[in-house]
């Protein structure tokens, strides 16, 4: 009996033979593996959803923004599950809401390592990972356990005196994009993030002026009062983000140069609305509501626009989808790769109708560091908030100079003329707010103590609990007490040490909470 090692010798030499014979024809070469797709990430900083030509604004002018818009996809409703920097960040980058993230649902706190990242996950599968400029921030990744920076490893050595005004970041953002284009290995695909640090404040005062912006084209918000001053600091915002754009201009162009910008996802989005009172940081509208545009020619058809919810917390599953890369199952977030494949603009998953948004301690300013807790849902057509301590001051206590709100011309502006918006930005707000977009898109007349909404009151707050307790949201399940045991690591304001004591000494006698008030909650 022949050696069985020796069969399949014996039929390769028989193959060979026959190949040299002429007797069979030559083997079709191998067909190579596809490529798999570059990821790159453009992230804003404190950018507001209407504020591009893409959605509509004419006197934002971001030609590089549209440019991706025309060429690629725009989400018509995208969203964040938490509307300040380094929470938002966190569900990007874990594919979870905040609430799912202990210590990191905090701004200025700790992110802990014990949740994937997806640049992390990219990198084992043969990725070549980078950040220039803000990755996950503000806060301490180390005292989490990370060695670097969750967004990856950093390319930020070069900066730059070129700027069109004195407020933008000195970092040459497309100058760290090329110096990581030349290192990165050519045969491995690439997944990098760009995180501007604009537009974030503070600004170039009167920059916009200096640089010809007309203050009669400027939209004003009607949660911000409609003077010249509150004009010219949205034009100064408007510099920012327009410098951004020219950025993302140069960032293309590098891409075009190495052959690659076809073969890459290309996104370009916020971490939430801008910074300004009654939006950043805060559970309105334009606080969570995200720009978010992609482009990729070989998947998504050009032009489109999908109405679908999309959350931050999907993108990490749909980067590892698009890579081959099997998804955690601790991932929360939902691939958006059905969205990009699809033909047609509007409803791609009718299913995708609902958002769940929160917060806990943004930055603080009022007794014992306290949070603002809220929870909120929104559908197509209206926006349902639950605060959880309606005494407390939702934008941090007046003495504190309301901490949660940044610094600006137009929140000196609004302190000083009081009156109605001093109440929407500043003041109080009760326990339960209802908003009908379709008729107030801003989000400013609260329905809730209407009685004609009543049944849709109880109908949202009822889907809102339920969905909160099946993602483990410690709120929902009465262990809300634990936000507020997490560390705050950003500075304090000049004299905060001497009135939180003396604040604290007051509310010892606690006022009760509603922590508990709900039993079905």
């Amino acid at each position: 009996m022949r050696h069985p090692i020796l069969r399949p010798l014996s039929t390769l030499l028989l193959a060979s033979f026959l190949v040299l014979a002429g007797v069979v024809g030559r083997a079709a070469p191998a067909t190579p593996a596809p490529k798999r797709p570059n990821i790159f990430f453009i992230i804003l900083d404190d950018w507001g959803w209407r504020d591009s030509g893409a959605y509509g604004s004419t006197w934002v002018r971001t030609p590089n923004i549209d440019r991706v818009a025309r060429e690629g996809v725009r989400f018509a409703n995208a969203f964040t599950s938490n509307p300040k920097c380094s929470p938002c960040r966190a569900t990007i980058l874990t594919g979870r809401n905040s609430w799912q993230l202990e210590e990191a649902v905090c701004h200025n706190g700790i992110f802990p390592n014990k949740f994937a990242v997806y640049p992390d996950l990219l990198e084992a599968a043969g990725y070549a990972i980078g950040l220039t400029g803000k990755g996950w921030g503000p806060g301490d990744y180390r005292a989490g356990g990370w060695t670097r920076n969750p967004a990856g490893p950093e390319f930020n050595q070069y900066t730059t005196t070129e700027r069109v005004a004195t407020g933008i970041n000195t970092r040459d953002y497309a100058r760290n994009v090329e110096e990581f284009l030349k290192q990165r290995p050519a045969d491995r695909p690439f997944c990098f993030w760009l995180g501007f640090h604009e537009p974030h404040r503070a600004y170039e005062l009167r920059s916009g002026l200096r640089l010809g912006k007309k203050l009669d084209e400027v939209t004003v918000p009607p949660y911000l009062p409609d003077l010249q001053a509150v004009r010219s600091d949205l034009a100064d915002y408007a510099v920012e983000v327009e410098a951004t754009d020219a950025v993302i201009g140069r960032v293309i162009k590098l891409l075009e140069a190495t052959g690659e910008l076809d073969n890459t996802l290309l996104i370009v989005t916020s971490d939430h609305g801008m910074p300004f009172p009654f939006v950043k940081g805060q559970i309105h509208e334009d606080g969570f509501r995200l720009p978010l545009l992609m482009r990729w020619p070989a998947t998504i058809k050009a032009g489109r626009v999908v109405e679908d919810f999309v959350n931050t917390r999907d993108y990490a599953p749909t980067f590892l989808e698009l890579a081959g890369v099997p998804v955690p199952t601790a991932m929360s977030g939902r691939s958006l790769m059905p969205q990009l494949r699809a033909a047609e603009s509007g409803w791609i998953d009718r299913s995708r109708d609902t958002m769940l948004v929160g917060k806990e301690r943004h930055d603080i300013g009022r007794p014992h560091d306290w949070g603002y807790p809220v929870r909120a849902i929104r559908t197509p057509d209206f926006l349902y908030v639950y605060n959880y301590h309606p005494e407390r001051w939702p934008a941090g206590n007046p003495e504190t100079d309301f901490g949660n709100v940044d610094g600006s011309p137009t929140k000196e502006v609004i302190k000083a003329i009081g009156g109605y918006y001093y109440d929407l930005s500043f003041g109080k707000r009760p326990a339960e707010s209802l908003f009908y977009l379709p008729d107030d898109p801003a989000g400013v007349r609260n329905l809730a103590g209407d009685p004609a909404f009543a049944p849709v009151m109880a109908q949202l707050r009822e889907r809102m609990f339920a969905q909160l307790r099946d993602e483990r949201d410690p709120r929902a399940l009465g262990n809300g007490a634990i936000f507020d045991t997490y560390r705050y690591l950003g500075g304090r304001a000049k004299g905060y040490e001497t009135w939180l004591k003396k604040q604290e000494e007051k509310a010892n006698a606690a006022v009760p909470t509603r922590e508990n008030s709900r039993s079905s909650n």
